[in-house]
């Protein structure tokens, strides 16, 4: 594993140091800032979106996401009968957006060939009055296929209060240069979370028209920005659930999650820089607003772990060539 960054009085990227690291033919790239996934190719194939080195992540790209994913309505919930106030990060909508980490940068804890594990620390502060460690660990399995452990800790002392966390990641899938807008994108999920006009959850339904991705839809045709939940799961690997963007030649990209990931938030935008569309397949162990609602919400105690996995896998093989340069299935 390399860390380049920059010397001081020297200008370096926006996101901080930057973590390579490598296994035959797979190359990742983690910046310090969110803990952001800014790089993953296998074969020199990219397979998420990157962004320049005098800029940070375009719709939070690749960015982790803890201690809650997505949105917290007006930045309000409530805690013992008492309201709590975040501070508001998506002014446009008036909420507190994909937690409290996105503009701290994260440190090594660990490295070895072939992987990487960075933290960062949540303090007590107003709106979320709890002390948290947030670990995630990347590392390259050896077909090249990429895996993320993310863990948060209670740092609070013996008999402080559970704290309610979720955990989330926002990486933005694609296929090399394979336009976007022209793979093919399953969710294989039997209920999609409807929302309001500010995106908070208001219902939950099962899909129907162009909500439905059971059977595959072109991405240039979507407009989305829904979580999925019901989930099924991968028969290739059991206790994982898959969700793919496939290319017209058979060549596939894939997020696989763990069971512990019940939600995936899917956004498709044609805002991303340089990109007619683009697509974050967002793992998540809870919907957006779950600090109101509970949804998918967990209560750590002092001293205790929730962790959370995830990864991306390729198929790089087109469908009527070597099946052997395919990538293995599931987590």
């Amino acid at each position: 594993m390399n860390a380049t960054g920059s010397e001081p009085g020297e200008a370096g990227p926006a996101t901080g140091a930057q973590y390579e690291i490598s296994r035959g033919k797979a190359r990742a790239v983690i910046a310090s800032l969110a803990g952001a996934l800014r790089r993953y190719t296998v074969d020199g194939v990219d397979l998420v979106q990157t962004y320049p080195d005098n800029a940070i992540p375009p719709s939070a790209n690749g960015v982790l996401l803890a201690p809650w994913p997505n949105r917290t309505a007006d930045g309000r919930w409530t805690l013992a009968g008492k309201t709590q106030q975040l501070d508001i990060t998506e002014p446009s909508r008036g909420h507190a957006s994909h937690g409290l980490l996105r503009n701290t940068g994260y440190t090594v804890r660990e490295q070895v060939p072939g992987a990487v594990e960075l933290s960062a620390e949540i303090f007590p502060q107003h709106g979320y009055p709890f002390h948290l460690v947030h670990r995630a660990r990347y590392s390259l399995d050896d077909d090249g296929g990429l895996r993320v452990q993310q863990s948060l800790t209670n740092a609070g002392a013996t008999g402080a209060a559970a704290a309610p966390v979720a955990l989330g990641a926002h990486p933005f899938l694609r296929l090399g240069d394979v336009p976007t807008e022209d793979l093919v994108l399953t969710v294989s999920a039997s209920t999609v979370l409807t929302v309001d006009e500010r995106l908070i959850p208001n219902g939950r339904r099962e899909p129907a028209g162009a909500a439905d991705l059971r059977g595959g839809a072109r991405v240039g045709d979507l407009a989305l920005d829904n979580a999925y939940t019901d989930l099924s799961f991968d028969e290739a690997a059991p206790g994982t659930h898959r969700h793919t963007l496939t290319a017209p030649d058979g060549r596939s990209v894939s997020l696989w999650t763990g069971a512990e990931c019940g939600y995936v938030h899917v956004f498709v935008t044609d805002t991303f820089p340089g990109q007619r569309r683009a697509v974050a397949l967002e793992p998540m162990t809870a919907p957006a607003n779950a600090l109101n609602s509970g949804e998918g919400l967990a209560w750590l105690p002092p001293g205790q772990v929730f962790s959370a996995r995830w990864g991306i896998r390729a198929e790089l093989a087109p469908a009527a060539g070597n099946s052997s340069a395919r990538g293995n299935s599931g987590g």
